[in-house]
């Protein structure tokens, strides 16, 4: 069972659009084709940098593409959700029950409320999802209308995760534009998420390190 399959299945990309519109109605940020495709990738770069086999490489890449299929449930607890809808569409594809639970262990696990990086691949999925922050994910137009987490991803006109297997060190850069947010609002709403990052990142047995306008911060 490969990425291109998946991406094929009608029912995947259904969930995803409709994932997305859900979330859109209840007024959070893009978690569409263009995050989970951001997200994808950033989990099989992991993978690739820090020397993992081109199959676990491709299963990051699956669980990055369909982490976020349980917002169509709701926002609350979509990680569970999402876990035990793809479980059953793995599954059904004959997928290797190692492999399925590899992904449905990652994707249940990706939110900071409750997730703990369980295996590899879960901790290259919580770096790679917990790293997009961008203004591109903001849908309201209007910056009066903007509440906090509005603002702090516009503020955001660069983001990028960079991993040096050589030092053992992930480090988030993030450019911020100080006129839109402060880094205390950032840290304000997105604290948690970073101490999940050093926990994936320790999982991998990499250093977490943020780095704000050129700044290190964490």
């Amino acid at each position: 069972m490969t990425l291109a399959e998946i991406k094929d299945l009608p029912q995947v990309h259904q969930y995803i659009v409709s994932a997305d519109m859900h979330l859109k109605a209840m007024g959070f940020t893009e978690h569409g084709f263009r995050h989970v495709t951001v997200v994808k990738d950033r989990a099989e770069m992991v993978m690739q940098k820090l020397g993992f086999p081109k199959r676990e490489q491709e299963l990051a890449e699956i669980a990055g593409y369909i982490h976020d299929i349980g917002n169509i449930t709701g926002r609350h607890d979509h990680g569970k959700a999402g876990a035990i809808i793809c479980l059953r569409i793995l599954e059904d594809l004959g997928m290797e029950y190692d492999e399925v639970a590899k992904i449905v262990g990652a994707i249940g696990n990706h939110e900071e409320q409750y997730g703990e990086a369980v295996n590899d691949i879960s901790a290259a999925l919580i770096l790679a999802d917990k790293s997009d922050v961008h203004r591109s994910r903001v849908r309201r137009r209007d910056v009066s209308t903007f509440d906090i987490h509005d603002r702090v991803n516009y503020s955001a006109t660069c983001s990028n995760l960079d991993i040096d297997p050589d030092s053992r060190m992930a480090t988030l850069q993030l450019t911020i534009d100080n006129e839109v947010s402060s880094v205390m609002e950032y840290f304000e709403i997105f604290m948690d998420r970073m101490l999940m990052c050093q926990r994936a990142a320790k999982m991998l047995k990499l250093e977490f390190a943020m780095m704000i306008n050129g700044a290190k911060i964490l």
